[in-house]
């Protein structure tokens, strides 16, 4: 099964969207690559972080809540998102994170890699992965976020899910969107799309059934997205899943991507994203993240949402590179 490519992008909550922009364009040095609103809930910010140019695979996306509880990591959860970076770089970001008064745990070897884990301000379990491949992953440096290229992150290298047991959701990434069992630790089971040329392809299942059920709210994760190709694929994803015993939405279109959300036995909201048509559909390249965006059923109420979305200090776009010309 070629269907999906490995991770499109990851949903979490937030509380203050200042704080947020600051922390993933100031510290972290991605791009703000789409300010929009929540399709579903639009008098709240959706924020879009990534690479140059928001490509599949880079993109950690907000809903920041401001009056939202606190959430709790736990099993039927997402509970860590980890980056990928340089070999080289352990020593630049373990340094550039105690600069700016951010706790760092490690690094600590797993597998073939080496971890630094951290948390976000709002309490979002991060990880920076070193690891070779990040040699082939370039393109998604992101040059106008203050750290050199070098030391840049390179997009996503996995998620990590808690579940009570791993067999059924195991059963979901191999038999329905092409994972295939990769190697094992202890309760860390790991499963990979062999022979990805696009990376972040590789979803841990920690298998803790003596830990307690998560639930939503700010500091995690709200859904994984898992990308494809084409609407065909997911449209053939979608009746496979169906087929499966699982409940899927009917396809939505959010714009940059269309969409179907299912949850995995184990209580994970899954969805699968389309590829196209991308950011650049309603700005150019030199202009992502720069101003409010809505669709075109939301432009009507452009005035009165102006009134109750909070205002951002955002910083000038810069480095954009030879893509748009």
């Amino acid at each position: 099964m070629d269907n999906i490519y490995g991770i499109h992008h990851v949903t979490a909550i937030a509380s203050s969207p200042q704080r947020n922009v600051d922390f993933y364009t100031t510290v972290l040095g991605l791009r703000l690559v789409k300010l929009t609103v929540n399709f579903d809930d639009p008098t709240t910010y959706h924020l879009y972080f990534g690479d140059e140019l928001g490509r599949p695979g880079t993109i950690l996306t907000f809903f920041p809540w401001s009056d939202a509880p606190k959430g709790h990591r736990g099993t039927g959860q997402v509970i860590a998102t980890s980056f990928l970076i340089s070999e080289e770089s352990l020593d630049y970001w373990k340094t550039r994170l105690k600069n700016n008064h951010i706790t760092v745990r490690g690094p600590f070897k797993r597998f073939d890699e080496q971890v630094l884990s951290l948390y976000d301000p709002d309490g979002l379990e991060l990880e920076l992965v070193a690891h070779s491949s990040a040699q082939k992953r370039e393109v998604n440096v992101w040059n106008g976020g203050g750290i050199p290229s070098k030391h840049a992150i390179r997009g996503f290298y996995s998620v990590a899910i808690s579940e009570e047991g791993f067999e059924r959701t195991a059963d979901i990434l191999t038999e329905e969107l092409g994972f295939s069992s990769v190697g094992q630790e202890k309760s860390r089971f790991r499963y990979e799309i062999q022979n990805s040329e696009h990376g972040a392809s590789i979803v841990d299942v920690l298998c803790l059934p003596y830990t307690p059920s998560g639930y939503i709210g700010v500091g995690t994760v709200h859904h994984v997205a898992f990308r494809t190709s084409t609407d065909e694929k997911q449209k053939d994803l979608r009746l496979s899943i169906i087929k499966a015993g699982l409940n899927a939405t009917p396809i939505i279109d959010r714009t940059y991507f269309h969409s179907v959300y299912f949850r995995e036995p184990g209580g994970v909201l899954f969805e699968i994203a389309t590829d196209p048509p991308g950011f650049t559909v309603d700005q150019k390249l030199s202009e992502l993240g720069t101003r409010l965006m809505l669709p075109e059923w939301l432009e009507s109420e452009r005035a009165s949402l102006g009134k109750i979305l909070p205002r951002l200090k955002l910083s000038p776009p810069s480095n954009v590179s030879e893509l748009e010309k």
